[in-house]
């Protein structure tokens, strides 16, 4: 069974939901013995794609995760970050896929811990990329096409790292139409807002700013005019292509961000230790599988697993930090 959470209604439904969702362990043996699992429990998610298909996809990946646990686990689509990080301190989610920002706050307001990060092209990093349908004005150099017919300007396209490009960040304006992703996302508005800082701009006076609710959909809001610039993670264009195929060309990306460590899991800090080391063993055995890999690639382009790197989360905590509430 997958449904769709609210932020409002991830608040109200606790007395309702927390029965359901809560750890029924009971307290560890003196001699170390495995406590009580649940009968059933809840990974929540964010959206990161047309929400309907997502809830299909996470139906999916929970069924996966049900058949190597031997318990029901229930995919839950919340609106926002946020409200996933509400999930996961009221005891209503168990599980949590987090963008970096999010993982570091469900960890330090919920308690909970990250087990795993994903792997994308390679790499368990990957950066904010700024887009625009109007490359006379933010392309400082010609703009050039990869082999997919995706086009890129300011040295993007050539770039193995970030930041590159940022110089152009100089000539958004305070009321620019930029459509940011999730108020809770690192690539999405916690990075690209902090670049806006360092150009001069202030992130908490953007007139013109809003949430466009997904990548694919600030992708979509600069397509379509509803923005002049956007942001996302790389390369977001080819999650709706397939919705508008001249996507690659109409919308340029013309800056990078700093690296940024990939998105991950995490598991509720009440679980039985048993059941989170399963959790983590049982998502490892899914990535490993042909099916499984090809669920985790469905929900969110994810290529492999690896263990969650602290460091990198700390680096995003110092991001948080200094960005403010």
């Amino acid at each position: 069974m997958t449904r769709r959470w609210g932020a409002i209604a991830a608040a109200s439904a606790l007395a309702l939901g927390l029965a359901a969702c809560a750890p029924t362990a009971e307290e560890p043996t003196d001699d170390g013995a495995a406590t009580e699992w649940p009968e059933e429990i809840v990974l929540g998610l964010v959206p990161s794609q047309e929400v309907d298909q997502l809830v299909l996809d996470a139906e999916v990946l929970g069924d996966l995760l049900s058949e190597e646990l031997g318990i029901t686990v229930r995919a839950e689509v919340t609106d926002s970050y946020n409200a996933l990080v509400v999930a996961m301190q009221s005891g209503q989610a168990a599980i949590g896929m987090f963008g970096p920002i999010a993982l570091v706050q469900a960890a330090d307001q919920a308690g909970a811990e990250p087990i795993l990060q994903s792997v994308r092209f390679g790499s368990s990093t990957y950066v904010t990329q700024w887009f625009t349908n109007d490359p006379d004005r933010f392309c400082e150099t010609e703009v050039v096409l990869d082999e997919d017919g995706f086009a890129f300007c300011n040295g993007v396209l050539d770039a193995e790292s970030g930041p590159v490009g940022e110089s152009a960040l100089a000539l958004i304006e305070q009321d620019e139409a930029i459509s940011f992703v999730d108020e809770g996302s690192a690539s999405g508005y916690y990075y690209p807002a902090t670049q806006l800082e360092e150009a001069g701009l202030d992130p908490f006076a953007l007139s013109g700013s809003f949430f466009a609710g997904g990548h694919p959909n600030s992708v979509l809001s600069v397509a379509r005019g509803d923005a002049t610039v956007g942001v996302s993670f790389n390369d977001a264009r080819g999650n709706v292509v397939e919705e508008l195929p001249t996507v690659g060309e109409d919308v340029v990306v013309f800056a990078w961000s700093t690296a940024i460590p990939n998105d991950g899991v995490a598991v509720a800090g009440d679980l039985p230790q048993d059941l989170k080391d399963a959790i983590t063993e049982a998502f490892l055995a899914i990535a490993d599988s042909e099916e499984g890999l090809a669920a985790l690639d469905a929900v969110y382009s994810i290529e492999g697993l690896v263990p969650a790197d602290l460091d990198a989360l700390d680096a995003a905590r110092q991001v948080e930090a200094n960005f403010g509430e």
